[in-house]
């Protein structure tokens, strides 16, 4: 029987955020949503307004004295989602990604170590080095290829001092590309949701490059299952996890499965080709074994989830 927790979600009102406090509520337990709305809406979270076990706070984690306050209020646990994650803008500014990124996360910390709550860090699989042939597991070098991906090293390094030093119960996890509902379809969105929104608005699908670099596809509701699921697991802590779909797909690939028809997919010069992953594929194995998560959905039932949604909010916001 799992207990009934009390959870902060920083950054609750992005993406997989919004998808993650839904995880929670549908499982019986009380959500704070804590959002400065900065790269995030309102209109993410509105459906859970009327839920008693719901609150949203306007806020940031930079401010220690708002902080300081909502941990006061008993929470269990920390799921910490909020972070800065646009590689370019990390690489024009660095300083604000490490403001968030760092400093963002040691407060959190500070307070989960001051009321002993459980710390969910979600960080990303841009930390790793670049791998041509294999899938890539926990124990592959890392390489902090831009100010985003070293902030977030720096963050997993800070939640593992906390770990090692106050035993303070801490979990990272390393989501690969994750789509779905909720995604932005503008150049700050996921591919698949870029693509989706191009093809609906009959305009031709952009790849950067020669489209043979692949991405490993995670749909949000399985990632949000994921989140939810190292919570509540005790050989979590202390670790750090991968989550992923466990099979890759080429850009042309994907380009195609959503257009069908090659005519409409439009090759240009990657702007960035030193930042180019030319291959990104998780082993998500650890994740089987320790969770006992895997995905549950496949790649052409997301797309299709995903295009359906975009379909409805595009009718919905007309």
């Amino acid at each position: 029987m799992v207990k009934i927790l009390k959870v902060l979600i920083t950054g609750g009102a992005g993406f997989i955020g919004r998808w993650t406090a839904k995880e929670f509520l549908d499982n019986g337990h009380s959500v704070i949503v804590l959002d400065n709305l900065v790269n995030s809406t309102k209109q993410n979270i509105r459906e859970f307004e009327p839920n008693k076990s719901f609150k949203f706070i306007k806020g940031d984690i930079l401010n220690k004295s708002l902080l300081a306050k909502i941990f006061k209020t008993d929470i269990d646990l920390c799921i910490h989602l909020d972070a800065l994650i646009n590689v370019q803008e990390s690489i024009e500014k660095p300083s604000i990604y490490f403001e968030t990124n760092v400093v963002g996360t040691q407060n959190l910390l500070e307070n989960c170590r001051k009321h002993d709550v459980k710390f969910v860090l979600m960080s990303t699989c841009m930390v790793y080095n670049t791998s041509a042939t294999q899938a890539i597991n926990e124990e592959h070098p890392i390489k902090p290829a831009s100010p985003y991906s070293g902030s977030k090293v720096a963050a997993e390094y800070l939640a593992l001092s906390y770990y090692y030093s106050y035993n303070l119960p801490v979990v990272i996890l390393r989501p690969f590309n994750t789509y779905g509902p909720y995604q932005k379809s503008n150049l700050e969105g996921g591919v698949v949701s870029i693509f989706l929104n191009r093809k609906l608005q009959a305009k031709n699908l952009i790849v950067f490059g020669n489209g043979s670099q692949t991405r490993d596809l995670l749909y949000v509701e399985d990632c949000a299952r994921f989140v939810y699921e190292s919570a509540f697991n005790k050989n979590a802590v202390g670790q750090i996890i991968n989550g992923g779909y466990g099979q890759d797909i080429a850009i042309n690939d994907l380009a195609y499965k959503i257009v069908h028809d090659k005519s409409r997919i439009e090759h240009v010069k990657h702007h960035h080709p030193q930042a180019e992953i030319p291959k990104l594929l998780s082993d998500n194995s650890k994740a089987k074994k320790i969770l006992n998560w895997k995905p549950r959905i496949s790649l052409d039932k997301g797309i299709k989830k995903t295009e359906n949604w975009i379909k409805s909010a595009a009718e919905f916001n007309h």
